[in-house]
């Protein structure tokens, strides 16, 4: 195994060298010889979880071990250009959810295009480019007249119309870094610069088009972090029910009033603060979750219950880690992270307005 290259992931109160690179480690001792990531090893692996543990190996300089979790969902595309919504860990991959989630489908773009803005590697980007393209058009054929997005295909091809607002708002971002792909590649792609367009506006004015789902943080701080809010709308949004979802010292609740903080939304809010601009806070959620980690693997529980001082559950998860170490290269500045979630760089689509 090789040493991590950790130092754009050291962190004061965070993360030292040493830490970083045990996390680094602690989510390759789960990959498995074929690419894949499970949460844990014998628990089940889904294509958004694994492809955020991947992007984290990379910003890592562990680009080999990434680039072979991008074999791993190229190996195992439906001929419509899903993935199934669980496999479980195992030499068989057997699927254990059988359904088809858009943004888990969409999200492989954002990792390509992670990928390709650390290594470069542009044969990689052509062999990446069919998998991705076939992602991109099946998520946009659940596409609805308001731009939000359906957030599932069952087994027997029922499309599910509802939509999930944090799950649109992933798709948005993937979107984005499909374009940027396309752009690369010199393929214009205009019906995905309307779509984005389309469901980006879906998101800053209409949430009356997505299921109701305000309990929970990642409806909160998504639009922030998809790139769909910027500006003063993004810090509204966030300022509006900071004191719901943070708890001091702790990190933020998944589900509101439940006491319960969570690694992976921390972070995730860490992210979305970093992209506004908010550093100094950012820092203070990276910091405030520092209770969550395992030294002896380096990895981190999911969730902490506060109110039975607990655990729960006991569980080390790769994209609780992964995501940690996103927001971390973020702060620290690596090019390919800051390109991806700042998003001024990225193609932002087509918006049109339904309301004018």
């Amino acid at each position: 195994m090789t040493t991590p290259r950790t130092e754009h992931l050291v962190l004061p109160g965070v993360l030292t060298a040493e830490q970083a690179a045990a996390t680094v480690r602690g989510i390759l001792a789960v990959q498995r010889e074929d690419g894949a990531i499970p949460w844990f090893r014998g628990h089940h692996l889904d294509p958004w979880d694994h492809t955020e543990a991947a992007m984290a190996l990379d910003a890592a300089g562990e680009h080999t071990a990434a680039e072979r979790a991008y074999d791993w969902l190229a190996r195992h595309q439906n001929d419509d250009g899903s993935w199934y919504a669980a496999y479980a860990d195992g030499a068989h991959d057997h699927v254990t959810d059988t359904g088809r989630e858009t943004n888990f489908v969409a999200y492989v773009a954002v990792g390509v295009w992670h990928h390709y803005l650390s290594t470069g590697d542009d044969t990689f980007l052509d062999r990446m480019w069919p998998t991705v393209y076939a992602a991109v058009e099946f998520v946009l054929r659940l596409q609805q007249s308001g731009g939000q997005i359906g957030w599932r295909r069952e087994d027997d091809g029922t499309a599910t119309a509802d939509a999930l607002l944090t799950g649109s708002c992933s798709i948005h971002h993937a979107l984005r870094c499909a374009l940027a792909i396309a752009e690369q590649r010199e393929e214009a792609q205009p019906d995905w610069e309307l779509a984005a367009g389309a469901v980006r506006h879906a998101i800053r004015r209409h949430p009356e088009r997505f299921l109701d789902k305000d309990r929970y943080s990642m409806d909160w701080y998504y639009p922030v972090l998809g790139g769909a809010l910027t500006g003063a709308e993004a810090k509204s949004r966030i300022e509006d029910r900071w004191d719901d979802f943070v708890v001091p010292g702790l990190g933020v609740r998944c589900v509101v009033p439940n006491p319960w903080v969570t690694g992976g939304e921390s972070a995730e809010l860490a992210l979305a603060l970093w992209a506004m601009g908010e550093s100094d806070r950012a820092l203070e959620i990276l910091q405030a979750i520092q209770h969550l980690r395992d030294p002896a693997t380096g990895l981190y529980w999911t969730g902490y219950v506060f109110d039975d001082e607990a655990i729960w559950p006991r569980e080390l998860t790769t994209w609780t880690a992964g995501s940690l170490l996103l927001a971390v290269a973020a702060l620290g500045g690596h090019d390919a992270t800051c390109a991806v979630f700042g998003g001024e760089l990225l193609p932002t689509g087509l918006e049109t307005d339904c309301c004018g």
